[in-house]
């Protein structure tokens, strides 16, 4: 394992808590290594600002979320108070959320470059105090690179960074690690009121952009052992405030992933296998800090469960007893590296919960540390007598190559298309790449490739609603009257799978609509609102039937209940309005109006139906008003209501 650190009274003193005042300043070389290091590990990540949003969480996270999308300059503040009060897919991390609303509204849904550029810059912060951990944790100069290198430029970073979703590992992880920093020079230069309150107010932020910061105590703990050389029951104590945050924060995230029933098992196995499950994934996790190989976005669950995961229980077992001979051979580096991956990556196993894959390279963004640490130190420490210049080769060789497999990893997230057919290269017997990439293909007007993806999707398992759907939206959106028997069928087969899935309801609602089959349509929605009444998309589709079945009453109350989820959208407030005219409600049409040229000033046509009410209740100076504005921008006023209003007396 390497040598001891307690042999003698020199080596003793080599890693002694340090209590004197470190310096504060780097040296013109450690910055100019620092900054290459920056430089180089950029260059790693560049495939990402070609990147795409993909339909991987991304959709859920942003480019669909109403909060996101209709964020403007009125509603901006009463947007971001609404993301701390929901969680997004059963994940409460409202920070994330909070930048994708400042780069919605004021950089756009249109470029993703620099949504990308922000995670990578996000990344490169954190890399920054790795660095500056490891020189005040005594690393040398050239350990605390190859530390920050590796972390930097390690190919299971690329999920990390390369994800706009993942977001909340860059984020938490730049919180976590600069509350690391501050608690080790408190730990080397004194308690402040300051230092205290930083490290407190950095928690939290951590805490609010990922769960997985419920760990942050315990790697404090694991910072006193290695200035202390024991785990002391004060050290624990100490610690008492986090973990109550720890706990509050937990106990948040459990009910939110609850009610999205995210903990909810997606296998059939039982208690007693996803035992195995996580011993499993535990070595796996450290064979990938060694050998990341074949890297995937999405490591799926077997349909039954593998025989071979049975002695994988050894992992735990080898973990333990490295653990305990680390601890009391005093072997410090190794028990600090050892434990500071375990604790942070041991509820991410999925020994409880159940997502999607037993594994996700983004888990290890901050738990990997603890491996970097252990080999940087032993760079430091090795007994070898070896030049400088070659310990430089041994830094540079492994960062070589694992920039290289780090920058043609970012490729894959290039697009849905990319990403989906590299997770189809080693799992090509599970549905959701299949079916993701279908979604990708029909959004994109590649209907033959949608079509071969949703076939394969339902010949691996025909019994799954949402190929169905997906399917009948494809035809449902060509446009051509002959695609819609086609899409009828899709989603009654959708329907009968799933009866109590309003979606489905609502979407069938809006074929027999198209096919003229009103009556029929409208039962469908009405079911639809009744399994599912907060679907808001079913009452604006009632309210287009009910308004071309001549029920202005049930299409105005309808669309207002739309109007009460989706209040930014200018064209249904318009709509609206139009509506209470047809019923001579004018009063109640102007704020309608109103409210619909505060959105967009800028369309003729609300300002000639707002013109049409204020004439009917005898505003005739500020109806002429309206029908100018409208004609000045360019919009053709109907004849008969210009000679009306226009030709008036005041």
């Amino acid at each position: 394992m390497g040598k001891k650190t307690k042999a003698s009274k020199k080596k003793k003193k080599a890693v002694a808590p340090l209590i004197s005042k470190p310096k504060h300043s780097l040296s013109k070389i450690q910055w100019a290594l620092l900054l290459g290091l920056l430089v180089f590990a950029f260059c790693c990540f560049l495939p990402a600002l070609d990147a795409e949003f993909v339909n991987w969480d991304d959709d859920r996270n942003f480019y669909e979320n109403p909060t996101i999308t209709s964020i403007n300059s009125e509603n901006f503040g009463k947007n971001l108070k609404q993301i701390f009060k929901e969680d997004v897919i059963g994940n409460y991390n409202p920070l994330p959320i909070v930048t994708f609303a400042f780069e919605k509204h004021f950089i756009g849904l249109d470029n993703p470059r620099y949504w990308h550029l922000n995670n990578i810059i996000l990344h490169l912060a954190c890399v920054m105090l790795v660095f500056f951990i490891g020189l005040r944790m005594r690393l040398s100069t050239l350990a605390s690179i190859l530390l920050a290198g590796l972390f930097a430029i390690h190919p299971m970073r690329v999920e990390s960074v390369a994800w706009v979703t993942e977001r909340k590992d860059v984020l938490f992880g730049l919180f976590y690690l600069w509350g690391m920093l501050l608690y080790i020079k408190q730990r080397m230069e004194g308690r402040t009121t300051l230092r205290t309150i930083g490290i407190l107010i950095l928690f939290i932020l951590s805490l609010l952009s990922k769960i997985q910061a419920v760990i942050f105590p315990i790697s404090l703990i694991l910072i006193d052992y290695w200035f202390d050389d024991k785990i002391t029951i004060k050290s624990i104590l100490n610690k008492w405030l986090y973990f109550i945050l720890s706990l509050l924060f937990g106990i948040i995230g459990i009910y939110f992933l609850r009610q999205q029933g995210s903990l909810e098992s997606t296998t059939n196995f039982s208690g007693f296998q996803r035992i195995f499950v996580g011993s499993f994934s535990y070595l796996i996790y450290y064979i990938k800090a060694i050998v990341p190989f074949r890297l995937s976005p999405l490591y799926p669950y077997p349909s039954e469960f593998p025989a071979f995961l049975y002695p994988s229980i050894l992992s735990f077992v080898a973990g333990a007893l490295a653990l305990y001979f680390s601890y009391f051979k005093r072997y410090k580096a190794v028990f600090f590296g050892l434990a500071f991956f375990t604790a942070n990556i041991f509820f991410m196993l999925q020994i409880l919960g159940a997502g999607q894959g037993y594994l996700a390279d983004r888990f290890t963004y901050i738990a990997y540390f603890g491996f970097f640490f252990i080999v940087a130190y032993y760079l430091d420490n090795t007994q070898l007598n070896i030049s400088k210049n070659i310990k430089v080769i041994l830094v540079a060789i492994p960062l070589l190559v694992f920039a290289v497999m780090t920058f043609q990893q970012c490729k894959i997230w290039k697009n849905s298309e990319t990403l989906w057919t590299h997770v189809l290269k080693y799992y090509n017997k599970v549905t959701l790449p299949y079916g993701n990439r279908a979604n990708y293909f029909r959004d994109t007007g590649q209907t033959q490739k949608a079509l071969a993806d949703y076939a394969a999707t339902i010949a691996l398992d025909a019994t799954k609603p949402g190929p169905y759907n997906s399917r009948a939206r494809l035809f449902f959106d060509s446009g051509k009257d002959e695609d819609l028997p086609k899409a009828l069928q899709e989603y009654n087969k959708a329907i009968e799978l799933e009866p109590n899935e309003g979606e489905y309801y609502t979407n069938r609602g809006a074929t027999y609509a198209r096919m003229g089959r009103l009556e029929e349509a409208l039962v469908d929605l009405n079911k639809a609102i009744e399994i599912r009444p907060d679907f808001y998309n079913s009452y604006l589709n009632r309210s287009v039937i009910q308004n071309q079945m001549g029920n202005l009453d049930g299409a105005i109350a309808d669309i207002e209940i739309y109007l009460k989820y989706e209040p930014y959208k200018a064209e249904l407030w318009y709509e609206c309005g139009r509506l209470k005219n047809l019923k001579n409600l004018y009063n109640d049409a102007i704020p309608a109006f109103d409210r619909a040229i505060q959105l967009n000033p800028n369309n003729g046509l609300f300002y000639i139906e707002r013109g049409k009410a204020k004439f009917s209740i005898g505003d005739r100076a500020n109806a002429k008003q309206d029908i100018n504005i409208a004609k000045n921008l360019n919009t053709q006023v109907p004849k008969h209501v210009w000679d009306t209003i226009m030709n008036a007396p005041n």
